[in-house]
């Protein structure tokens, strides 16, 4: 029986790591710091907008006890920049370790190419939050998100569609997909927004920013000739899969990005997100102010510890120049 082992089980992780535990797969946490202390006193919480699960299961803030190796895959969901650590604490285990890539972004699947042999990629659509240690929730009932699954850089194998077939049982939609990265590459895309939404929150005027730092990754990924699933493609894949709906009393915050700064982290995804954009804009002679504009008040915002919807969409506006 295939083991689980979920590596960051913050909000995409612990909510993944849950349902699969839920379907009766076997699935231990890795987990940092007060999320991993109170996971192991009380149990992982799952909210949903209709229960609530406590699920008891094996955590740990050192994945080499975990013994890895045969039967297991590990589904990695840290975020972009805690990267590296992740392949630091996986690469000693064996070299033919799957590893699952759930995080944004697309440059985690090269890195981890470079000293593990079996990797996949996951563009998620999952609508999820952690914020208080110990809990995530699911925000998408009765489909918890979308999590479809490819060979990186490319092509299906045996697992891939062993994978989706655990996934749907799980409560997500999931189909093997040999072109998957084209389907990363359109969720970059809509994380460029990440960084507006920490910055500003639900604040309207967000517009203009949104449009801006779209267009220029749009002219940046046509010069480089990366292909990238449409817009068309990305809403009949979601069609009416992903239905979000109230989780008790509480007003869902924001995505990652903004969780990181809730959670005061110290740091941000964006270097791997309007940052993948900027590199590949100055690789291809692309100007991309906007985006580099949004990665520098991204990283100055953790670095100063803000909160999330600390500035007004005028005031980032004025910070980018637009």
């Amino acid at each position: 029986m295939t083991r689980f082992v979920v590596f960051g089980a913050g909000a995409v992780g612990g909510v993944v790591g849950a349902r699969l535990a839920q379907s009766g797969h076997d699935v231990a946490l890795v987990a940092r710091g007060p999320h991993r202390d109170a996971i192991a006193r009380d149990g992982l919480r799952i909210d949903d907008p209709d229960a609530s699960a406590t699920l008891h299961l094996p955590v740990t803030d050192d994945a080499s006890t975990l013994g890895l190796g045969e039967g297991d895959v590990v589904l990695v969901a840290v975020k972009g920049q805690h990267t590296p650590a992740a392949i630091e604490a996986l690469a000693p285990s064996a070299p033919d370790l799957p590893i699952v890539c759930l995080q944004n972004g697309t440059a985690n699947e090269a890195r981890f190419l470079r000293v593990l042999e079996q990797v996949y990629a996951v563009p998620v659509m999952l609508p999820a939050e952690h914020v208080e240690p110990g809990v995530v929730i699911a925000s998408s009932a009765p489909t918890t998100g979308i999590l479809d699954i490819g060979r990186y850089p490319a092509g299906v194998d045996d697992r891939c569609e062993k994978l989706a077939a655990a996934f749907r049982a799980s409560t997500f939609e999931s189909v093997a997909r040999p072109d998957v990265m084209r389907w990363k590459w359109r969720k970059l895309l809509m994380n460029l927004g990440n960084a507006v939404d920490a910055a500003t929150g639900r604040a309207k005027g967000n517009g203009r920013i949104l449009a801006a730092a779209t267009e220029e990754a749009e002219a940046v990924l046509a010069a480089a000739g990366i292909d990238v699933a449409s817009a068309d493609e990305d809403r009949d894949r979601r069609g009416d899969h992903i239905t979000m709906r109230p989780v008790g009393d509480t007003e869902r915050g924001g995505g990652s990005s903004w969780q990181s700064l809730a959670r005061g982290t110290g740091s941000i995804e964006t270097d791997l997100l309007n940052g993948e954009i900027v590199l590949l804009g100055r690789l291809h002679g692309v100007p991309t102010p906007v985006n580099a504009g949004l990665q520098r008040v991204a990283r100055q915002l953790a670095a100063a510890g803000a909160p999330p919807a600390s500035m007004t969409p005028d005031e980032l506006a004025a910070a980018l120049h637009l």
